[in-house]
């Protein structure tokens, strides 16, 4: 079933982004008089389509993309007999170069739209909730494995971030840190501080989600949150608000002292005693074979949050989309400066999916589609022939000197950069399945 929301959120969020993306390209062809052959979702082999005017509009059986076929223009179709024609006033070719750079740029700057306007509602609907540094370092840190091969260790409280104060724990885990060079952490351990050097290929290690998610966790006083239905810590009659004392005779303070103990009788029945208001109760109950207990924590810490006026959300909610395409410029350099291997920083399908998570989240699928937005922008910018960037430098070049490329060239940089994209789409999906069997 997890699968089956991963894969259901992917095929959603891309559908969406491709489908305004192409919409794009054919509003401003469309604007300026060229004819608008094919509008589809998806790729071959076709599903259903319908034609309105002079477009066939469709979906494609691979949700993978999409495309708009606008008459004589040259794209993967490779239709060089209707090319060997004299051009018609309806064909792209036969538009100015500013026109047809306009349509080239179309798609992109419909999910630049998109994207901001995601990030603009995230900011003004939820706001910023935040653990401020004073509340994470009540108690400080849990390790996860790569933290503790930094050299970090559960229990010290981290007092800045490159050399900074830092005041939201945010900052100790953003990009900033993992895709900026000689990143650092400083730590207090026993009273003492201790500097802890960030390696700049380390991000590679965190390109599995769940490294990321547990690399570094606050340590968390809790309380049974919410009881999933049929679950064993509801059979075993847990409450609401109960806090978990001990489980097997082990006392438990933070929640990842009781997952830790759970992994361990995962499959067993054991004690459990909580704190039920100002009496201690004892319980038997059945660990899962996944050792869960089926209930949802929630902390005690004290989170901050601030609401946004709207003002202060496009602002903020601006930043935040453009912070990812920051972000992936950083992230290319590291590629090229040879710091970050490529078949670890790149995602495919199968990556991108389990960024999702397993369990349907609107927020989360909002945030994500909104990223999503941004890197599709990103990507489709870059000068590569047969991306929008790659058509972009070439009606750039016959802008500024007056020439037109020949179709000849036109056709042999659609070739080699279909052969580019298909060896970038193969490499990223047999890394995302070497990742996921190895």
């Amino acid at each position: 079933m997890e699968i089956l929301i991963m894969a259901g959120q992917l095929i959603l969020g891309l559908s969406i982004l491709v489908g305004l993306h192409e919409w794009g390209h054919m509003a401003a062809a469309k604007l300026f008089g060229m004819r608008v052959e094919k509008y589809f979702i998806g790729f071959p082999p076709k599903i259903f389509s319908f034609q309105k005017g002079e477009t066939e509009y469709g979906i494609g059986a691979i949700p993978l993309g999409g495309f708009v076929k606008i008459s004589g223009m040259i794209d993967e179709s490779m239709d060089m007999d209707t090319m060997n024609q004299e051009p018609q006033p309806w064909e792209f070719r036969s538009k100015p170069a500013w026109q047809r750079l306009i349509v080239m740029l179309g798609g992109i700057i419909v999910n630049v739209i998109v994207g901001i306007i995601i990030f603009i509602a995230i900011a003004y609907h939820d706001g910023r909730k935040f653990l401020s540094a004073e509340e994470v370092n009540k108690y400080g840190i849990v390790a996860g494995e790569l933290a503790q091969e930094l050299g970090l260790k559960t229990g010290d409280k981290i007092v800045r971030v490159n050399g900074k104060p830092f005041s939201d724990f945010n900052d100790v885990v953003s990009s900033d840190v993992f895709l900026g060079s000689n990143s650092s952490y400083t730590v207090n351990r026993n009273g003492q501080e201790v500097e802890i050097d960030i390696p700049n290929n380390f991000i590679e290690k965190l390109s599995d989600p769940d490294e990321k998610r547990n690399f570094i966790l606050p340590l968390e006083p809790f309380k049974i949150g919410e009881l999933i239905p049929g679950m064993p810590a509801e059979k075993a009659g847990l409450q609401v608000n109960d806090k978990v004392v001990s489980i097997n005779g082990k006392p438990i303070r933070f929640f990842h002292e009781l997952q830790a103990e759970l992994e361990k009788l995962a499959g067993k029945t054991t004690t459990l005693v909580v704190q039920r208001g100002t009496e201690q109760k004892t319980l038997n109950v059945t660990v899962t074979e996944e050792g869960t207990l089926g209930f949802y924590p929630e902390s005690l810490l004290h989170f901050t949050s601030v609401r946004y006026t709207f003002g202060e959300a496009v602002t903020i909610g601006t930043e935040n989309a453009f912070a990812v395409v920051y972000n992936n410029i950083k992230g290319f350099g590291k590629i090229f400066r040879g710091e970050v291997s490529a078949s670890k920083a790149l995602s495919g399908p199968i990556g991108i999916a389990r960024m999702f998570g397993g369990v349907w989240d609107w927020g989360r699928f909002w945030q994500l589609t909104g990223l999503l937005s941004m890197v599709l922008a990103f990507m489709n910018a870059l000068p590569i022939p047969a991306l929008d960037g790659g058509h972009a430098v070439i009606l750039s070049y016959e802008i500024v000197s007056g020439r037109k490329p020949s179709d000849r060239f036109l056709e042999n940089a659609q070739k080699v950069g279909m052969v580019l994209l298909l060896g970038l789409m193969a490499f990223a999906i047999f890394n995302d399945v070497w990742k996921a069997v190895f």
